[in-house]
């Protein structure tokens, strides 16, 4: 099952990064594999499925203990480590697009709270987390922010570019973190926003209220809104059930990976 769930080439990109267990010098039972683990972690990802619920014909152990595992290697960067390396594959083969970047958010519920949460404008006030992603021409994932659904879109823009990490390319020793234009919509639109884009070199495509047609740049902005839906495909994201930010994150930086890779 782990191999069927976890293919081979996806575990070689993976398993390097990742720290071995905590050594238990009192003894005790042995911890679950690390490839083990991270099947169950998988399978709670692609599936939507509770924690608790992980089948334990599978064999990765219990649900909680997949969570921990999880937890732990969001606190050593291991998923940050891994869309990086990944992103750096990607530019060496020149398989990234440079050529400009979409930025777009997407809010999504919080059926239990907790930190990075706030009150959906869009959903009767109800708490929600909003995914904030930017993305380069062809709609690969190159930075992730998260923030409450109250918060307003343009001013998670600096951030959010901010979040791109340096792409190096291995042929040519090179490091990347800027594309060359960026396509906002109109929520985007604010003169600060186009001042924040031009000091890190990045000519700003945003929608302007009222003057622009939102038919003439939605051909490179529907890039971004793709991304988001295939995001949604891990049912455990499109509802946040974690109270946890950390560990929703993980999940979704997890999956950044994931369509990094395919």
């Amino acid at each position: 099952m782990a191999r069927a769930l976890l293919p081979d080439d996806l575990w070689s990109e993976i398993g390097p990064l990742l720290p071995p267990p905590r050594p238990r010098p009192k003894g005790g039972r042995r911890p679950i594999e690390n490839r083990v683990a991270l099947t169950g972690i998988l399978f709670v990802l692609r599936s939507g499925r509770p924690w608790e619920m992980l089948p334990a014909e599978m064999g990765c152990g219990s649900g909680i203990t997949c969570w921990r595992r999880l937890r732990d290697w969001q606190e050593a960067g291991v998923w940050a480590r891994l869309h990086q390396v990944l992103l750096g594959r990607l530019h060496a083969a020149s398989q990234l697009d440079w050529s400009r970047a979409s930025l777009d958010s997407a809010s999504v519920p919080a059926k239990k709270g907790g930190s990075a949460t706030g009150p959906n404008p869009t959903d009767r006030g109800k708490a929600g987390t909003k995914r904030h992603l930017v993305v380069d021409a062809r709609g690969t994932p190159l930075a992730l922010t998260f923030t409450g659904a109250n918060r307003h879109d343009s001013v998670m823009m600096a951030p959010t570019l901010d979040a791109i990490p340096p792409v190096r390319n291995a042929r040519r020793g090179r490091s990347r973190r800027r594309p060359h234009k960026l396509n906002a919509d109109k929520a985007y639109d604010a003169r600060a926003r186009r001042q924040e884009c031009r000091a890190r070199g990045i000519v700003p495509r945003i929608a302007r209220r009222g003057i622009d047609s939102s038919e003439r740049l939605g051909r490179h902005r529907w890039v971004v809104e793709r991304t988001h839906a295939w995001f949604n495909r891990f049912l455990r994201l499109p509802v946040r059930y974690e109270r946890r930010a950390d560990i929703y994150q993980a999940l979704t930086r997890f999956a950044a990976s994931l369509i990094t890779l395919k």
